[in-house]
């Protein structure tokens, strides 16, 4: 039997452990502070940012949003990042996207200082996990899907596991997020040969491709654990699907997470932990 995986309760324990950490730094006096920066109306990221505002002030953190509106310059954007990076108030920096379409999201985030990216959007926090260097962050989405393994006791050590999507934002720093766990890690994309075959051999399998319902039943060895990232719109009335089939993977996946409710509850969390985290680093 397949078990769905409750994002939100996983969401929940981070979020405790993240108040208690909060509490102790408060009780040094110091309250974490994370900004947001919005250069767009998408319907999707006003939501996104409301979601954040409401969890910041859930668990004692601070969280000031900077809305330049859809038609910031790019000179508008990247100053104001440069300006929140060298502020010693801010401790946690994001840059919401997408951005106006001629500020390229490399250029802005480039000015975010890895110690405060709490979104692993500079393409060198990127670089130094690679390099397996403290001082960065992960993406909270990337962060999400290792704290979802962990959470399901998935053995990694020696066990090979498959990522579907090679994107800066989720494929590859949770690759990088699993191989420094010791799995073997394979990447897949749109041109992977046989992707149903290289998918069957993982023993955990993350869908991060964007393409709803890719992943079925020829795509999953039976007893894997399947962690769906992705998440499209579909049809007319403001439906969603993810990555995976849910439906034709249950009965050989022995867990796979919702969509909603999987993996974007705990993403939201990470993004608090992070910001946490990097409040007390700054602090010494």
């Amino acid at each position: 039997m397949t078990r769905i995986i409750d994002g939100k309760a996983i969401a929940a324990a981070v979020g405790n452990r993240v108040r208690e950490d909060v509490a102790a730094l408060a009780a040094a006096g110091l309250t974490p502070v994370l900004a947001v920066v919005v250069a767009t109306d998408d319907p999707g990221a006003t939501w996104y940012v409301r979601a954040i505002g409401a969890a910041a002030r859930r668990l004692g953190i601070g969280c000031h949003v900077h809305d330049l509106g859809p038609a910031a310059s790019a000179a508008a954007i990247t100053g104001l990042l440069a300006e929140l990076s060298s502020d010693g108030r801010v401790h946690g920096i994001i840059c919401q996207t997408p951005l106006p379409p001629a500020v390229p999201p490399g250029l802005a985030a480039q000015q975010i200082a890895p110690i405060k990216d709490v979104d692993g959007a500079n393409p060198q926090s990127l670089g130094m996990l690679a390099a397996g260097m403290p001082g960065a962050f992960p993406t909270a989405t990337a962060a999400a899907v290792a704290e979802i393994l962990d959470h399901e006791g998935a053995v990694l050590e020696g066990r090979r596991a498959v990522v579907v999507g090679r994107s800066t934002v989720v494929g590859k720093p949770t690759a990088l997020l699993l191989l420094a766990r010791n799995a073997t890690v394979t990447i897949c994309h749109s041109r992977t040969e046989d992707l149903a075959g290289v998918c069957r051999e993982a023993d955990s399998l993350v869908a991060a491709a964007g393409r709803p319902k890719l992943i079925g039943a020829a795509h999953v060895r039976p007893g894997a654990l399947v962690i769906d990232v992705g998440i499209s719109s579909v049809g007319t009335t403001g439906g969603v699907a993810g990555d995976v089939d849910t439906g034709t993977v249950t009965g050989i996946a022995a867990a796979v997470t919702p969509v909603p409710g999987g993996v974007g509850p705990v993403t939201t969390m990470q993004l608090m932990r992070h910001t946490a985290d990097a409040a007390r680093d700054l602090a010494g």
